[in-house]
């Protein structure tokens, strides 16, 4: 996953209580078969977290439950986090605060160390991104509708904000959720160029630019596409050059769009429920990933606390729901693919679990494996191999 949210190895969090649920002893897995799952929580307790910060764990393989080697505590909500492309260093922004922290990563054991911290300029940070050349990171700043670029120093800590670019648009018809801007995701799409917007705040899909030397940032020539009133775009994923995919968190949906990428201009194809028929309760979408092969998109719901699979026609990039699987837990927050695409881990935020899905590469079924462990508010991971 090398291109947009592809590029960001998305996903769950986690606490510290699965060393016990380990059968692995500390040296059953070398760093030639090891995988390190790095795992972000919420902390803070007026929103009645359970987490205790950034765990790192070995994952052993397909179906086999993880054995913790270190967690990061004292932390305000690590509540998302991505790798560079070396995967020599980790950033993680803190939720329900202003800040962005960087750690490097002992190859060996793949314990973090922390290197700086950098303030985002702008209230509750809930996605970062790193442009494709390696220099700059972005961040969304959810609660003051802003995005942020701040440098990456030669060591790989951080520098100071080197732009601020201020979202803007007419709230939603939501009375609690379309209070402004609300950015939710910052990827780049798979030709570098643009960073796409989802914005919940206003029902917008934003594209800004990002310059690679000075990292100012500007909007593109087309600034935004419109989505549906009341839908709450969230995140979006870029299979390819012509094609992305959003979820849509207020109204449960998924909307394709034809993408331009020389002016990064999004074209609405189609909007489909993320929900089966006849599903009354309440629900809100999360995430969204693709397969690697490019033939499956999978959404998860929280409320419903599911899995959607749709599949993908190859001609017109049209979904077709296929099926749903349960989470094993409540509120499922973020979910992602396993570096060989044959599992899904899912955080289930809700019930402070995180559990793993079993995926047919060909059917794009996805079935429960068993594997589940306990952790506090779970609300994104990163895998390094």
């Amino acid at each position: 996953m090398n291109t947009g949210r592809r590029q960001t190895l998305r996903i769950l969090g986690a606490g510290a209580a699965m060393a016990s649920l380990s059968s692995l002893g500390p040296h059953a897995a070398t760093r030639e078969t090891a995988e390190f799952a790095y795992v972000g929580c919420r902390t803070t307790k007026a929103r009645n977290a359970r987490g205790k910060g950034i765990s790192v764990y070995r994952v052993a393989g397909v179906g086999q439950s993880w054995e913790l080697v270190q967690i990061v505590e004292g932390l305000d909500s690590p509540s998302f986090l991505t790798l560079d492309r070396a995967q020599k260093h980790l950033y993680a922004v803190h939720g329900d605060l202003s800040d962005i922290s960087a750690y490097a990563i002992d190859p060996l054991s793949g314990k973090l160390e922390l290197i700086n911290r950098q303030s985002t300029q702008g209230r509750n940070p809930v996605h970062l991104a790193i442009d494709p050349t390696g220099r700059f990171i972005v961040v969304a700043n959810y609660a003051s509708g802003s995005v942020v670029a701040l440098p990456i120093l030669p060591n790989g800590g951080l520098g100071s904000v080197t732009d601020l670019f201020q979202l803007s648009g007419e709230p939603g018809p939501h009375r609690e959720q379309h209070d402004g801007p609300r950015p939710h995701d910052v990827p780049f799409d798979p030709t570098g160029k643009y960073i796409l917007v989802p914005d919940k705040g206003v029902d917008r899909i934003f594209a800004l630019r990002l310059n690679g030397k000075t990292g100012k940032l500007q909007a593109a020539a087309k600034p935004y596409a419109t989505a549906a009133p009341g839908a709450g775009p969230r995140h979006i994923f870029h299979p390819n050059g012509t094609l992305a995919y959003v979820v849509n968190e207020l109204n449960s949906t998924i909307t394709s769009y034809r993408y331009d990428a020389s002016i990064a201009e999004l074209t609405p194809l189609q909007t489909l429920s993320t929900l089966p028929a006849g599903f009354v309760g309440n629900n809100s979408g999360a995430e969204i990933q693709i397969d690697k092969r490019g033939r499956f998109v999978f959404a998860s719901n929280r409320g419903h606390d599911s899995v959607v699979t749709m599949a993908v026609d190859a001609e017109s990039g049209f979904l077709k729901p296929v099926g749903w699987t349960p989470t094993g837990g409540k509120g499922p927050r973020f979910f992602t693919l396993s570096p060989t695409g044959k599992s899904m881990y899912v955080a289930n935020e809700g019930s402070d679990s995180v559990v793993e899905l079993m995926l047919d590469t060909n059917s794009g079924q996805v079935t429960a494996s068993g594997n589940m462990m306990e952790t506090g508010s779970p609300v994104c991971i990163v895998v390094r191999q």
